[in-house]
């Protein structure tokens, strides 16, 4: 039987929580200001500041002194957003201003410093807010989760829904669950015809579904005598099978009440025919002749039925004659024919 039901679990894509409207107003005028201050300020390797000179008002800490004279002495700058505004907070802090971060991102754990994105209860880079499966960034999309983790639609559904055994898409409504498989309602059809099956159910042959009509045309034994399918009622007789109502003698086509027939080449035959067939009928009162029998001109008859035609007398072998398909004694034929 097939079950049409949803899948075990149908999750709906969740959504990111956007960043609070105040905290994210206050972290982009901290950007911008970071950003027109990284304007004003250039570092050159082996160089102090160029430009139109020090921002007012900024002194380089220790530590940004420390990162510039590196840079002269040949040690690659770190070109990481995050480091250029760990580097501009600690110029921050310096001048008294706190810049405190807005969270760790769940991915690389380090502090958001700019935009924050919530999501699964933790808080995340934007664009380390990402399918676990391929890698692609979910931003402000919808998503599914699974275990913690978050995926992209398309992943979600190829790694964790079940999937339909005609065509191994994943299913992502309705599913139905027949032959120990999973099936897209509208792939669940007829092997042979591919007609979707109705009211009649399937059958099932060699792990496929037929309908009823294609499986008993295909798989039904077939009646001897008509070479339709047996559905219901039959008989097993001559090595195959029968309707009851085809299993007759092939001449007459009498059934056989007494529960007996005859055999010949495979076919079945009353008794007459039978001998008829078999050329066994007595050829003195037209049945056949099952036990002694007498053989003369290429005729059968039964003991008692082999006679003289005119006086009735028993005939011995021998010493009868023939005239126009008869037999006669030898006293009749001379007065009759002499």
């Amino acid at each position: 039987s097939a079950v049409c039901s949803s899948p075990v679990q149908v999750l709906q894509p969740l959504l990111p929580s956007p960043p609070t409207t105040a905290a994210a107003q206050q972290l982009d005028e901290l950007l911008a200001d970071l950003g027109h201050m990284q304007s004003k300020v250039s570092l050159m390797p082996g160089e102090g500041l160029q430009g139109s000179g020090p921002h007012p008002g900024l002194t380089l800490s220790p530590c940004r002194q420390l990162a510039v004279a590196g840079q002269g002495a040949g040690v690659p700058a770190e070109p990481s957003l995050d480091n250029m505004l760990g580097s501009l907070t600690w110029d921050l802090q310096e001048l008294g201003i706190t810049a405190a971060p807005a969270g760790v991102c769940a991915t690389c754990r380090k502090p958001i410093a700019g935009k924050v994105l919530t999501a699964l209860g933790k808080t995340w880079h934007p664009e380390h807010f990402a399918c676990a499966s391929c890698g692609q960034e979910l931003g402000g999309r919808p998503f599914f989760e699974r275990s913690g983790r978050p995926y992209c639609e398309e992943d979600y559904h190829q790694a964790f829904s079940p999937h339909c055994a005609y065509c191994a898409g994943p299913i992502r409504e309705k599913v139905l669950t027949a032959l120990d498989q999973t099936w897209h309602p509208e792939h669940f059809f007829c092997a042979h015809c591919g007609k979707v099956f109705g009211d009649d159910g399937f059958h099932e042959r060699g792990g496929k579904p037929y309908c009823r009509q294609d499986f008993l045309a295909m798989f039904a034994p077939k009646c001897q005598g008509c070479e339709r399918p047996v559905t219901d009622d039959y008989l097993s007789a001559l090595q195959g099978v029968w309707h009851p109502e085809c299993f007759v003698c092939v001449e007459c086509l009498s059934g056989f009440t007494s529960g007996s027939f005859f055999e010949l080449e495979g076919r079945p035959y009353c008794e007459l025919h039978f001998h008829q067939q078999q050329g066994s009928i007595c050829y003195g009162c037209g049945r056949p002749v099952t036990g002694r029998c007498i053989t003369a001109a290429g005729r059968k008859y039964h003991p008692e039925h082999f006679i003289c035609s005119y006086c009735l007398g028993k005939l011995q072998k021998g010493t009868f004659r023939e005239h126009s398909d008869k037999m006669y004694c030898q006293a009749c034929h001379d007065k009759l024919f002499l």
